[in-house]
């Protein structure tokens, strides 16, 4: 038998109490491509974060959609960069690293 209980949504704390100064970014993925985007803008209303990762279950390691207050930045894999190995983690990591350096440079 398992048991399972819901945990607290420990990203509205983090925001507001504990690192609310910091470049924080949550995930959305979903099912359902007609809500992704809408489910990641809720988020960064209620949440007052920097940046969703929204993707879809069945596309996630090709597809993503990063998306901030002001804008909706798609990463897609061609077949080109699959064949060769390439991961969608590394086209992501390298706009968010560009995003943080920005979020860095505009605090100071």
């Amino acid at each position: 038998m398992i048991t399972m209980k819901m945990v607290p949504k420990m990203l509205s704390p983090l925001v507001k109490d504990w690192a609310p100064q910091a470049f924080i970014i949550s995930f959305k993925l979903e099912t359902d491509p007609a809500i992704v985007i809408d489910r990641a803008r809720n988020a960064l209303e209620i949440y007052r974060h920097q940046v969703v990762v929204a993707n879809i279950l069945d596309s996630r390691r090709s597809f993503v959609v990063i998306i901030t207050k002001d804008s909706e930045t798609e990463l897609l894999l061609s077949e080109e960069e699959v064949e060769k190995g390439i991961e969608i983690e590394e086209k992501l990591v390298d706009d968010l690293q560009s995003r943080h350096t920005a979020f860095i440079r505009d605090k100071n």
